[in-house]
């Protein structure tokens, strides 16, 4: 499940938005990332083009998914996709802001 914290449908060049994103759910991370940038920039999220033609979201999946030692404490990555910066944060945060 993800929590949308801040945000707007209509973006600018000078705004962020950021969705807490559970790490334990079982919502994949590439769904929660899709949602989070289609509601930023205002576009149904199926007219996004494919999440893994700007990132391997099968590791990205693998990248932040809970070890056998507990969760990933650290660790970010940061990628554009449909014309946004998109972090993924070790804690579950997703930030989406313009590449503009």
């Amino acid at each position: 499940m993800t929590e949308m914290t801040t945000g707007s449908s209509r973006p600018s060049t000078d705004e962020r938005y950021t969705v807490q994103y559970d790490r334990l759910d079982d919502e994949p991370l590439s769904v929660a990332i899709a949602d989070a940038v289609a509601a930023f920039s205002g576009t149904d999220v199926t007219e996004l083009e494919p999440l893994h033609y700007a990132i391997n979201a099968d590791a990205l999946e693998r990248l932040f998914e809970p070890r056998a030692n507990g969760l990933r404490t650290g660790g970010s990555v940061t990628f554009e996709y449909n014309d946004c910066l998109v972090t993924v944060t070790a804690d579950g945060e997703i930030t989406v802001e313009s590449s503009r």
